[in-house]
């Protein structure tokens, strides 16, 4: 769509100068040049500019509220947040970000990329260095992406499954538990590192005490591989979610927000 009305305002403008210097050419009157043609090459000098405007990254998302449709069906990826910083332009007085990441494709592969979008100003600070956020690339080009703006939660969690899978942090079995499983809260009733780092997450053994529907409880153990920022949430004492099958009561899976403060 972008590229359309960009293509059909760069028309216009050509066929409307084109029309004015034609009829000033062609003209046997003096004034050839002065009269109602030249209405067409001013409303061509005012909207071209414009269309360019309105069509730049992340405008016309903020105005329908969905991907442009160039990414609409693109793959879903994890952007992590590297940098962010404002572009000078302005939407209703928000503010358009630049938004650097590093993207992990669905595949695996990690690269480089940036996002432009509008940003409300209640909601700048929260895009911070390390924030994950589901983005929308396309497999041939990698230099651009756009964070996804679908509301499709299982395909952004299909990715974010798959990743941590793939760098050992989890495994099908315990995805499957936090699907299916019960959820219930738990207290930390101890814990210990081991030492084990895995791409920049620590290895955490924790000893919980698990309270089921009925209020009666249970102890379960249990590993994650968590940030430094989030090892604070799952101190002794602490209230966890967790997510258990009544079937194997062992297999306790702690449930923790992907973005955590740091």
């Amino acid at each position: 769509m972008k590229n359309q009305i960009r293509y059909a305002a760069l028309a216009f403008g050509v066929l409307a100068i084109g029309y004015y210097v034609w009829h000033g050419l062609t003209s046997d009157s003096v004034f050839g040049w002065v009269g109602p043609q030249m209405a067409l090459p001013i409303i061509a000098l005012t909207i071209v500019p414009i269309a360019f405007a309105f069509t730049g990254d992340g405008i016309i998302s903020a105005f329908t509220g969905n991907n442009s449709s160039e990414f609409r069906n693109g793959l879903v990826g994890l952007g992590t947040v590297e940098g962010v910083r404002q572009t000078g332009v302005y939407l209703n007085e928000q503010p358009q970000v630049r938004i650097d990441f590093r993207v992990e494709g669905a595949d695996g592969k990690v690269f480089a990329s940036h996002a432009k979008m509008i940003v409300p100003l209640t909601q700048l600070a929260l895009l911070r260095p390390g924030v994950v956020l589901p983005v929308r690339y396309l497999p041939d080009r990698f230099d651009k992406v756009e964070v996804d703006l679908s509301g499709d939660t299982s395909a952004a969690q299909e990715a974010m499954n798959a990743a941590m899978i793939r760098k050992g942090f989890t495994t099908p079995a315990k995805i499957d538990i936090a699907r299916r499983g019960v959820a219930a809260q738990a207290v930390v009733r101890s814990l210990s590192v081991p030492g084990e780092i895995r791409d920049g997450h620590s290895r955490l053994d924790l000893v919980l005490v698990v309270t089921r529907p009925d209020g009666s409880t249970f102890e379960a153990t249990t590993e994650k591989f968590l940030p430094p920022a989030a090892v604070s949430m799952v101190q002794v004492g602490r209230v966890v979610g967790v997510h258990y099958l009544p079937e194997n009561e062992q297999e306790v899976v702690l449930s923790l927000p992907v973005n955590t403060a740091n």
